[in-house]
């Protein structure tokens, strides 16, 4: 299994009856899975399908969804009821008008609510293979956009894996540098001792020697190193796995900033503290990119 990224883009359309209908997903970073739905009135149930969609699909990641619907003009058809039609005419036959009102012509007999209807045969006849459509469209749209987030995470896990194999060469080169073999720390203090002799005598030799193996002590980046390739491997590890590793895999990124950072302010000689600045930035780029995994 694959890593995927957060960041995608999907498009799916389609026609039904004098329908023209399409899905849009666009998918970007979050820290959990957020859908956001933008849909015409009256398709809010096509909206919660497509959301129940994304939520089985995806894991994390802010998706928008829009739905757009336009229809084609069709002509109405109208119907004149002829029963209330015929209802009307034998009731005011019956009525005996005053003079001054005269009797009721066809039009407006026709203007009365429920003598003519105009029906919408098209829209009726669709509405249920409308949502059928829709539904399918929506799976297919996830799909696509699974397929597009999936294609951007393989590229990801090139780049993700670059950056490690840099910082492995990088602790391979931090533990043979110079400054840490035992003879170059010997020489150096011995150089400090002496100057720090020379400069005030009545210093204690045996007392001085003490204090600078301690110094020497906890200048060592032995620790950090080692750490270091643990938390590389382990990064290697959920790369390999694949899924939904971005927040593992962005806690094991804070780690090894936090290693980089000791190791910098332990250094004591400038290639190493060049080594360690290196480090520092890879593990920044790595961390970076690991914000769009899911």
């Amino acid at each position: 299994m694959a890593i995927a990224s957060m960041t995608g883009f999907a498009r799916e359309a389609g026609t039904t009856g004098v329908y023209q209908w399409s899905w849009e997903i666009k998918s970007v970073n979050g820290r959990g899975l957020d859908v956001r739905l933008r849909l015409p009135p009256g398709f809010d149930a096509a909206g919660e399908e497509a959301r129940s969609v994304i939520q089985k699909a995806f894991v994390r990641g802010q998706c928008q969804v829009n739905l757009t619907l336009t229809r084609s003009p069709t002509p109405l058809r109208v119907r004149v009821n002829e029963e209330v039609l015929a209802g009307l005419v034998e009731a005011l036959g019956r009525v005996r008008l005053p003079e001054a009102v005269r009797p009721a012509s066809v039009d407006g007999l026709l203007a009365v609510r429920g003598v003519v209807e105009i029906e919408d045969g098209a829209e009726e006849a669709v509405a249920a293979e409308l949502g059928q459509d829709l539904r399918a469209g929506a799976e297919r749209v996830v799909s696509a956009l699974r397929e597009a987030r999936g294609a951007e995470g393989r590229a990801l896990g090139g780049i993700l894996q670059g950056h490690l194999t840099t910082m492995e060469r990088l602790v391979g080169a931090a533990e043979k540098s110079p400054a840490r073999q035992p003879e170059a720390v010997r020489a150096k203090l011995e150089a400090q001792i002496a100057a720090l002799l020379g400069a005030s005598p009545a210093l204690d030799p045996e007392r001085l020697h003490q204090e600078a193996v301690l110094l020497a002590s906890k200048a060592d980046v032995r620790e950090e190193l080692d750490r270091l390739k643990a938390h590389i491997e382990a990064a290697r590890d959920l790369l390999s796995a694949g899924g939904a590793v971005g927040r593992r895999l962005d806690f094991l990124a804070q780690e090894m900033g936090r290693e980089s950072n000791t190791l910098c302010a332990k250094a004591n000689d400038v290639a190493l503290s060049r080594i360690g600045l290196d480090l520092k930035a890879v593990v920044e780029q790595f961390r970076e990119q690991v914000q769009n995994v899911e």
